[in-house]
């Protein structure tokens, strides 16, 4: 039983704590596209899908790969989960990119409201679930 709360618990912690992090990262790599006013014509290059089982359930997550070109000629390739089932390979699109960070750039139409309460969500989740492990912890001490 010491595993479990010495050991399981501080690593599930510090798994929400990253997916927190990553979750706030992305968010912001996304506004800053947004905000930049950066655009580019963009290709396809592979559309797949994967499927990941969630109690017994299974939640298909789409995935693009876009190639295009920014303003300076700069060639750039970039992999993206969450854009529509429809966009196949070869499809055009517009992404949004940043001039000091064009690999971190997103084929997402604008829609901060949505990001941010999503982001908000997750980041509620999250918290809930590490002050509950530390609360048990804390007890079990």
């Amino acid at each position: 039983m010491d595993f479990v709360f010495h050991i399981l618990f501080p690593l599930l912690i510090v798994l929400m704590l990253w997916a927190a992090q990553a979750i706030v990262r992305r968010t912001r790599q996304r506004r800053m596209a947004w905000e930049s006013g950066l655009t580019a014509q963009a290709r396809v290059v592979r559309a797949w899908a994967t499927v990941q089982m969630v109690n017994n359930v299974a939640r298909r997550i789409q995935w693009h790969e876009y190639d295009f070109t920014t303003a300076e000629g700069l060639a750039v390739r970039f992999k993206e989960s969450g854009g529509p089932a429809s966009r196949e390979t070869g499809d055009a699109t517009l992404v949004y990119y940043t001039g000091d960070e064009p690999d971190k750039a997103t084929a997402s139409e604008p829609q901060p409201t949505k990001d941010m309460f999503g982001t908000v969500l997750g980041l509620g989740i999250l918290g809930v679930g590490v002050i509950i492990l530390t609360k048990v912890m804390i007890q079990y001490w």
